[in-house]
C-alpha cells in the first residue's frame, strides 16, 4: 500500500494502475485501495500543494494517477455497493470556458471518495438545479476565473433558492478573483481558495461541522 501511495504521489500512472491489480489479485479489499491507498495519498498531495511543495502541474499529474487507479477498482465498488462520502455537482458557471481550476477540485474530492458531476464548463443556473434536484447532491460547487463571470455565481445561488432547495445543499464557490466577502456578498456557504481548502470543507459539510 505505501507503494501504491508512493506511485500516486509521484503521478505515475502506468505504475498505479498496474500496482492496484497487483494489490486486487492478492485479495486486498478495494475500501483498503480506496481509502489506504488512494485517498490517503491524495490527502498527501493536498498537504504538498498547500505548504508550497507542489504546484499545479504536480497536482494534476497526480490526480490523474490516482484517477488511473480508481477507474480500476470502480467495478468492484459499485458491485460492493460502497456508498460514497457525499455527492457534488460542480461546474464553471456561465459565460466563463476556463477549467483547470475546476478540474484540480473535482479531481481531489473524488480522491477523497466524494462522488462528482463535473457538468464543465459555461454552465447555467438552471442547469445546475437541475443536476442538484437529480442526484440529490449535498454540495454544489461554482468557479469562475474572470470577474465579469463571477456574477453569474450570485445567478445561481437566486436560482437554488427559486428552486426551494436552499436548505438541501452547501454552495461552494472559488476561483482566482473570488473572495471570501463575495461569497458572503451572494449568500454562497462557502469560499474554497484551492482545491485542498474545498475538499477539507467539503468533509466538514458532511460531518456537519459547516
Amino acid at each position: 500500500m505505501e507503494e501504491l501511495k508512493r506511485l500516486v504521489i509521484t503521478g505515475d500512472a502506468e505504475k498505479v494502475a498496474q500496482r492496484v491489480q497487483e494489490l486486487m489479485t492478492q485479495g486486498v479489499a478495494v475500501e483498503d485501495i480506496l481509502k489506504r491507498g488512494l485517498i490517503t495519498a491524495m490527502d498527501e498531495v493536498g498537504d504538498m500543494f498547500q505548504k508550497g511543495e507542489y504546484f499545479v502541474p504536480e497536482m494534476l499529474i497526480a490526480a490523474r494517477a490516482m484517477n488511473r487507479g480508481l477507474a480500476i477498482i470502480k467495478p468492484a465498488i459499485v458491485e460492493k455497493g460502497i456508498e460514497p462520502v457525499g455527492k457534488m455537482v460542480i461546474g464553471t458557471v456561465k459565460g466563463d470556458l476556463h477549467d483547470i481550476g475546476k478540474n484540480l477540485v473535482a479531481m481531489a474530492l473524488e480522491g477523497a471518495g466524494f462522488e462528482v458531476i463535473d457538468l464543465g464548463s459555461d454552465v447555467s443556473p438552471e442547469r445546475f438545479v437541475e443536476a442538484v434536484k437529480e442526484h440529490n447532491a449535498e454540495l454544489l460547487g461554482m468557479s469562475a476565473l474572470l470577474t465579469t463571470t463571477m456574477l453569474a455565481m450570485k445567478d445561481t445561488v437566486k436560482a437554488v433558492e427559486d428552486a426551494g432547495i436552499r436548505d438541501k445543499v452547501k454552495i461552494m464557490i472559488g476561483g482566482a478573483p473570488v473572495q471570501q466577502e463575495f461569497a458572503d456578498e451572494i449568500g454562497a456557504d462557502l469560499y474554497a481558495r484551492d482545491s485542498t481548502a474545498a475538499r477539507n470543507l467539503a468533509r466538514e459539510v458532511i460531518s456537519g461541522e459547516v
